[in-house]
């Protein structure tokens, strides 16, 4: 592995947006990538722009979807004051969206805003959740975000659910791993375990942002996080309640973690198949 040469500086956000909102939630978006000043990265949850409520999701397609291009470009007015905040903040932002597609499929994605204000799809979920299958399609493909030296793998709620998902942004050379969710209320020790999990698994930082608050049954649990490479928090929110959680990646204790805990490394090829049954 090839460390990054310098820190950086990330935000984790929980925030509540407004179902079909978008304009109102990118306005938002916006102000809190304001409030993370400093941070070269800010995540925002799963779904943020039109917020993750289905109902809103299932009968607003058209209102509540962005569309992309063939090359996965997002020119639409409403995000124009998140364009701002990250040109303005010199900033990457990471914010969850519904992305229309030029092929007609409809995705949940994460949207890249880049310091110079461009918006691209840059990542569409592969796992879904649940009735999530009866509206999206799932993605094709994994992806890695550059941002600097750091190079950062992209996933969305549920794909993190899955050791193999972070593994294969390690296995890309990933420093960290992205994840904006929509954690229901009632899910905390899952959501703890999860991402602090996927960060000791392959010894790499993880950004996991939420969605707070809101009304049952669509009510989220915050506890938005940046965990360092053994899987400690190095900033945590509340369960409930808006916050811009900034931390500093760091390097050296990449390197020095990926050093002491050599599983990268040390993983077999296999593991031993085919397996023997033994009779107790």
């Amino acid at each position: 592995m090839i460390a990054p040469a310098h820190p950086l500086t990330v935000a984790a956000v929980q925030a509540e947006p407004v179902p079909g909102d978008v304009a109102g939630n990118a306005t938002t978006a916006a102000r809190l990538v304001g409030r993370a000043a400093g941070a070269r990265i800010v995540v925002l949850p799963e779904l943020f722009l039109p917020a993750y409520h289905p109902p809103t999701l299932a009968a607003d397609p058209t209102g509540t979807d962005v569309a992309a291009d063939a090359d996965g470009r997002v020119d639409d007015p409403r995000l124009d004051p998140l364009r701002r905040a990250a040109r303005d903040g010199g900033t990457t932002v990471v914010v969850g969206a519904a992305v229309r597609h030029p092929d007609g499929r409809r995705t949940i994605s994460s949207l890249v805003v880049d310091s110079a204000g461009v918006v691209r799809a840059a990542y569409d979920k592969q796992q879904l959740w649940s009735g999530e299958r009866e509206l999206f399609t799932p993605g094709r493909r994994g992806a890695t975000l550059l941002v600097d030296d750091w190079r950062f793998g992209l996933g969305i709620c549920y794909d993190g659910c899955f050791p193999e998902h972070g593994r294969a942004a390690a296995d890309d050379g990933a420093h960290g791993y992205l994840c904006p969710s929509g954690y229901l209320a009632g899910s905390e020790h899952r959501r703890d375990v999860y991402y602090a999990a996927r960060a000791l698994d392959n010894t790499m930082y993880v950004v996991f942002a939420n969605a707070v608050d809101g009304a049952d049954p669509w009510r989220f649990n915050g506890g938005a996080a940046v965990y360092d490479p053994e899987g400690r928090p190095l900033a945590r929110g509340a369960n409930t309640g808006t916050d811009v959680l900034v931390a500093t990646l760091d390097p050296a204790a990449l390197a020095a973690t990926r050093a002491a805990h050599t599983m990268l490394a040390d993983r077999l090829p296999d593991q031993g198949l085919p397996r023997t049954t033994v009779a107790g």
